[in-house]
């Protein structure tokens, strides 16, 4: 079987590369995207970045039908034996059986900062229902990414469905084309958007050793901002590079970022992927309503992520970028 390398149109690698280089839509390693036909399908590989899309070859080709097989219970949904290349190392994405599953050419995946804040969020969820109205849009509750998943997607979308809000994850967009998707994801942006309140930054000590003050120490001033950071994560990506929650303390397990008394202390030698994580962290707490009360995804969800090899190898892959 050909791989198809005439799927990834400029086009194509254009939107992956927007996406992944706007930290509003993507934040480091995090979202994905593939396009397929002829029984191929391209996908980002896991722990690449999408900002890379025009530069460096992060998409792996994968055998569509095998991975769609994946989707519907051949296997543990991993993918990893579905390449078409055996020269190629890297895995494809950890998401990769529901694009495989989704009957369209073309296929987005983001952690859209105003799609999370309003999916961590009842109140949140209500008023993108509302937002929505009119869209081919269904809403997804929490479940582990991968094949737990791909089923619940696969339980609620239609033959209509373009959109799908995945509750404390993200959001799916997909179509017939790339620019029928690029134009969707638009959409759904604007009508999701939500202005960033100002913050208050204050004076503080110097740095204790080993670490520096984050840019978004303003968390560690703000009543709501500051509970919300140390009582729980609220998305996947979250708890992979940052831990289950944000410490108030330094301990054994070398935190990346502590919520202290004058500021968020970041790590010295900390990831570009914390890093960004931390940055959508504070720009969700920037948008979030005053009146919206946030879930976090659980101590039961977080320890399936922090034990799960998919993710180790994620990791590993950012940690060396």
């Amino acid at each position: 079987m050909t791989t198809r390398h005439d799927l990834l149109s400029p086009e194509f690698r254009a939107l992956s590369a927007r996406l992944g280089q706007d930290p509003l839509q993507v934040q480091g390693p995090g979202g994905n995207t593939s396009i397929k036909g002829d029984g191929v399908m391209w996908i980002k590989a896991s722990g690449t970045e999408l900002a890379d899309a025009e530069t460096s070859d992060i998409f792996v080709a994968v055998d569509h039908e095998a991975a769609r097989a994946k989707a519907y219970g051949a296997g543990d949904g991993s993918c990893k034996t579905t390449g078409l290349d055996p020269a190629v190392s890297l895995r494809p994405s950890i998401e990769t059986t529901f694009h495989a599953a989704l009957p369209h050419p073309v296929v987005a995946h983001t952690h859209s900062v105003a799609t999370l804040t309003h999916a961590i969020s009842l109140e949140g969820r209500e008023a993108a229902a509302q937002k929505l109205a009119g869209l081919p849009f269904v809403m997804v509750p929490y479940a582990k990414p991968g094949l737990p998943l791909t089923r619940e997607i696969l339980a609620r979308v239609t033959e209509e469905t373009r959109i799908v809000i995945l509750q404390n994850h993200g959001l799916i967009v997909f179509g017939p084309s790339v620019e029928a998707v690029s134009q969707m994801l638009a959409d759904v942006e604007a009508r999701l958007s939500l202005r960033p309140r100002p913050v208050t930054d204050v004076e503080r000590p110097p740095s204790p050793e080993g670490f520096s003050w984050a840019p978004e120490s303003w968390i560690a001033a703000d009543e709501k901002a500051k509970r919300l950071a140390l009582a729980g994560s609220y998305y996947p990506d979250h708890v992979v590079f940052l831990g289950p929650r944000l410490p108030s303390a330094d301990h054994a397990g070398a935190p990346p970022a502590i919520v202290s008394e004058h500021g968020v202390q970041l790590r010295d030698g900390a990831t570009s992927s914390q890093k960004a994580m931390l940055t959508c962290l504070s720009d969700v707490l920037r948008r979030l309503p005053e009146d919206w009360n946030v879930e976090a995804i659980g101590s039961t969800a977080e320890a399936e992520l922090l034990n799960w090899d998919a993710e180790k190898y994620r990791q590993a892959l950012a940690a060396g970028s």
